[in-house]
């Protein structure tokens, strides 16, 4: 196999140029079969083999720099820089990375998970070569929807001002700009980028200047018809107009194409956008006809395409997809608002019931942030659906464009808590922290499926903001016989024991686990009560001043990292009212959190039942010593 000659960085340049396309193919099928077994991106990566092996053909690396956007597209670049080991443990816990990493790997130039940053990041890279004196080339891939971010666009603007080479690659899989191939394209790049062209026109320019009086007249006037021109012929002129140079649309699948436009690129002196097309999934049907569906995909097999396993129990989305399709069928006035996340954040429903109430703004968390609050100041109740690991890019919009005007946008936070194995990137670990801090917005969080349903439509009763997180996966179904009518700041007793005892103040999801730790602590004869807080912010002050008086320990249970979360805010009020109750934070410790599977890193944070159970039982014996 071709693929077997690929040991580390630049082994590449070592495959006969009739050998590539085999490479390609071997690349895919390997992808495949890695993927079905582990899960993981296969849709972007399947669509960006043959663009990958041309940056890497016409790079030295790790010297020079590839900083991919998203940075779901580089399997393939992990394959080439000698990282195809790593595949049997793909997002797995201690295993490698579904995103660049520098630690792991000197080719991976720049960490990314989130969108829009990679133009940034390679002007930091450019202006660093500067400083620095050293000499290498800088290369920007974004794509894959990522163009449609605010940010990417901040970037462009300040590229133009480079005076020394910078290549973004424009992966355009029909989710940004569309195709437009063809051989003018192709001779408009070779003619632009050649140094003859660049001296005509340049001594034309020169001469027709030197004319008396006419001159500098007439250049203006062919610069006007010049543009006018271009506006038609070259697909690229809005970016020509920020004052980067485009070139192509070339095919992301010829090898031969992509090297001669890449090398051409390199000799630019200032910013180049070489626009790529690729279709996404490229060679495997399922994913070719499907590529929402295997963007990110569990394991699944081969034959069918179809996921491996069964699911048991409908998940928090899809209760959040069927409270929505109902709260859009009894009041027109709700309307649905997406980041290019519409079949992720489960209102796919939505849009197909109630199309002129459906909006998807692209990757583009604070210009729909700042959408919906104008759609509830006109009287409309907008449902922002977006994950909790998104939603932080757009902070300062729910700050000062929402919760300071009070306007009643619904902000339904999914994936928040600790999500797997998309790792650091990804986790909704920082959510309560963050919005806890925003004054007139409430923030609750389910115990179980039945209450997301209920928050929803207590929500839309509301005349202030309000943001409810529930986690990734099956939503829970205990407790269903609890199903105490909402009030706002009011929390809900599960179960209370003696006075004396335990008490358990947990949120969300871990409302469920506590209800696991209580059975573990009965057994050893502890006298336990639990209480589903409901809301973090704002906190039921008084059952909580109640409870100091009452039990011995309150245990405070949160999937949030332990500053400004949940427990912290409980202990902010014991010390405000000069209480002395023992507290115990169970939360997630002050770091970022690598990848793995849900249960693998509550095992190993200490926030399984039996870790919290014996955490509780030392606390225990603490206190009696």
């Amino acid at each position: 196999m071709v693929l077997d000659r690929i040991h580390g960085p630049n082994d590449i340049k070592l495959i006969r140029r009739d050998e590539l396309p085999e490479l390609a193919r071997e690349i895919r099928e390997f992808l495949i079969e890695h993927i079905s077994k582990t899960g993981g991106h296969l849709a972007s990566n399947l669509g960006t083999v043959e663009l990958t092996m041309a940056m890497h053909l016409v790079l030295d690396l790790p010297h020079d720099k590839i900083i991919w956007d998203v940075g779901h597209q580089s399997y393939t670049h992990k394959i080439l820089t000698g990282r195809k080991d790593g595949f049997d443990s793909l997002r797995q816990y201690g295993g490698m990375s579904g995103f660049p990493k520098r630690e792991e790997s000197d080719c991976d130039s720049f960490d990314t998970g989130h969108s829009s940053t990679s133009i940034s990041a390679g002007i930091g890279y450019v202006c660093a070569e500067a400083l620095t004196g050293e000499n290498y080339h800088v290369f920007s891939v974004i794509g894959d929807g990522a163009m449609t971010g605010g940010m990417a666009y901040e970037a462009i603007n300040n590229a133009a001002l480079l005076k020394k080479n910078f290549v973004i690659v424009l992966n355009d899989n029909k989710m940004s700009i569309g195709p437009n191939v063809g051989g003018l394209s192709n001779d408009l790049a070779a003619l632009r980028t050649s140094a003859g062209y660049a001296d005509l026109k340049e001594n034309v320019t020169q001469s027709l200047e030197r004319i008396p009086i006419y001159g500098t007249k007439l250049v203006a006037k062919i610069r006007r018809t010049k543009n006018g021109l271009k506006q038609i012929m070259i697909p690229g002129m809005a970016f020509e107009n920020m004052g980067i140079m485009y070139l192509g649309p070339v095919n992301g699948h010829d090898i031969d194409a992509m090297t001669e436009i890449f090398r051409r690129a390199m000799k630019v002196q200032g910013p180049v956008l070489v626009h790529v097309i690729t279709t996404k999934g490229k060679g495997y049907g399922p994913a070719e006809r499907h590529p929402s569906r295997f963007h990110g995909t569990a394991p699944f097999d081969i034959e069918t395409g179809m996921p491996k396993g069964c699911r048991h129990g409908a998940t928090y989305t899809d209760i959040f997809s069927t409270v929505m399709r109902k709260m859009g069928d009894r009041n027109e006035k709700v309307v649905a608002v997406t980041a290019a996340m519409a079949d992720g954040t489960g209102l796919k429903r939505f849009r197909n019931l109630f199309p002129d109430r459906f909006f998807d703004v692209g990757i583009a968390e604070e210009h729909a942030v700042t959408f919906s609050a104008a759609l509830a100041a006109e009287g409309l109740r907008p449902v922002f659906a977006v994950y909790s690991t998104f939603l932080q890019r757009a902070y300062d919009q729910i700050l000062h464009d929402v919760a300071l005007q009070k306007l009643p946008v619904i902000f339904a936070v999914d994936r928040a808590g600790l999500v797997g194995p998309d790792g650091e990137t990804h986790q909704g670990i920082f959510d309560l922290s963050y919005l806890t801090t925003i004054p007139n917005l409430v923030v609750m969080a389910p115990k179980n499926k039945w209450e997301l349903s209920d928050m929803m439509k207590f929500a839309l009763t509301l005349d202030l903001p309000a943001a409810i997180r529930y986690p990734k996966g099956t939503a829970s179904v205990l407790m269903e016989e609890k199903r105490t009518p909402i009030e706002l700041g009011r929390a809900e007793v599960i179960c209370k024991g003696e006075p004396g005892g335990v008490l358990l103040f947990a949120i969300g999801s871990m409302v469920e686990t506590a209800v696991y730790v209580r059975e573990l602590l009965l057994f050893y004869g502890i006298n336990v009560s639990i209480v589903n807080a409901r809301f973090a912010a704002p906190l039921d002050k008084a059952l909580l001043l109640e409870a100091s008086n009452e039990a011995s320990l309150i245990v405070t249970m949160e999937e949030n990292v332990r500053s400004g979360g949940l427990g912290m805010h409980v202990a902010e009020l014991m010390e405000e009212a000069h209480k002395s109750c023992r507290l115990l934070n169970i939360s997630i410790p002050d770091q970022f959190i690598p990848q793995g599977s849900v249960k693998e890193l509550k095992q190993a944070l200490g926030l399984d039942p039996v870790s919290i159970a014996d955490r509780i039982r030392k606390e225990l014996r603490d206190m009696n010593q």
